[in-house]
């Protein structure tokens, strides 16, 4: 029986539905919309590009049913079994390529960590090194409006870990995460924080709002963290990717809000990386002392995932560096579809407008 025919109750206010991309998201969205099961053909999963559009966007609206689901979508969707049948095998065809992708990647912490620890010597290829030098306003603006569809969620996906841990890595995770949530004030939530950076840079805040301009090496970055948190056979893995972001994020974030002080692009978007720099140097030497170091003391078993979650993420990070990049060397929009142009105040500011 359909959830329609339960008169189940709908979201209201969340995030829009978007259109799909191919016969993979269009059959979800259009079930999504009917509340009827999604038709497609078990052929199309298996000849899906695993990196394509199609697929990271399918696997993105699955996913997102179980955060804020969306406007007009009923609550009960996020276990209906058809549409966790489709989950699973667009899952199983993402976590393949990326296991084939890695096969040479390291098999322990130490090893996936150590390359971590030092920053390179060459940030030629670092996009965050391009933002702080030569990037333009309309660079920062299409940045944070891409990665916008995890950071108004930030540290949401790592929770999934918590019931999953125990001891020392449990209670560290937690102390952690305690931080990412403003540590009991709401105003100095991450996640609020980055909405006051959006504003800043004349972006919509809304949960969600830019989905319809995120090509998939974005969808991939911020799927990987719910692939890894929904399964408890992938805790190590989520370990691992959380521990990577945290080790390597404080270099990055410094440069980052240096280039939003450059730009000129106000307070509040250059503080939301400016608390990162501060934060996530404490949370790196935790994260490897306490939580990964605790995770491996209680089940040692999980240390290949760890490597695994780690080595997955800087794939990914790269791949997306890669398509920002190449489109930037272009003078073309990283976006499916670009952004408006800034206001007239901000262009004059930062003397940078999109030509």
């Amino acid at each position: 029986m359909p959830p329609s025919s339960l008169h189940a109750k709908a979201t209201a206010g969340g995030p829009r539905l978007v259109e799909g991309r191919g016969e993979l998201s269009c059959a979800l969205v259009e079930a999504l919309r009917s509340g009827e099961t999604p038709r497609y053909r078990t052929a199309s999963v298996l000849k899906a590009d695993p990196w394509g559009e199609d697929l990271q966007l399918a696997l993105y609206l699955l996913y997102e049913l179980h955060y804020r689901g969306f406007d007009g979508v009923a609550d009960e969707r996020e276990w209906d079994p058809e549409l966790l049948r489709l989950r699973r095998a667009l899952e199983s065809r993402f976590l393949h390529v990326l296991r084939s992708e890695l096969t040479d990647a390291p098999r322990t912490a130490a090893d996936a960590f150590a390359p971590l620890l030092v920053e390179p010597v060459d940030l030629s290829s670092s996009l965050s090194r391009h933002l702080e030098t030569t990037g333009e306003l309309w660079q920062l603006r299409e940045y944070a409006a891409l990665r916008s569809l995890y950071h108004l969620k930030e540290a949401d996906p790592h929770l999934w870990v918590v019931p999953r841990l125990t001891g020392r890595a449990k209670a560290a995770m937690v102390a952690i995460e305690y931080d990412e949530f403003g540590a009991g004030r709401p105003e100095r939530i991450h996640a609020r924080l980055f909405a006051d950076l959006m504003a800043d840079l004349e972006l919509d805040t809304g949960y969600g709002h830019y989905l319809d301009h995120a090509p998939a090496p974005l969808l991939a970055t911020v799927n990987v963290m719910s692939l890894f948190g929904l399964h408890r056979a992938l805790r190590g893995a989520l370990i691992g990717h959380f521990a990577c972001v945290e080790v390597t994020s404080s270099p990055g974030s410094r440069r980052l809000a240096n280039s939003m002080r450059r730009c000129g692009a106000g307070a509040a978007a250059e503080h939301f990386y400016a608390e990162h720099v501060e934060a996530d140097a404490v949370h790196e030497q935790v994260v490897r002392r306490d939580v990964v170091a605790g995770l491996l003391a209680e089940e040692p078993e999980l240390e290949a995932d760890v490597a695994f979650g780690c080595a997955a993420t800087i794939l990914l990070e790269d791949r997306l560096a890669d398509h920002i990049r190449e489109a930037w060397d272009h003078h073309r929009s990283a976006m499916r579809s670009p952004l408006p142009d800034p206001p007239p105040a901000q262009q004059k500011t930062a003397g940078s407008a999109v030509t």
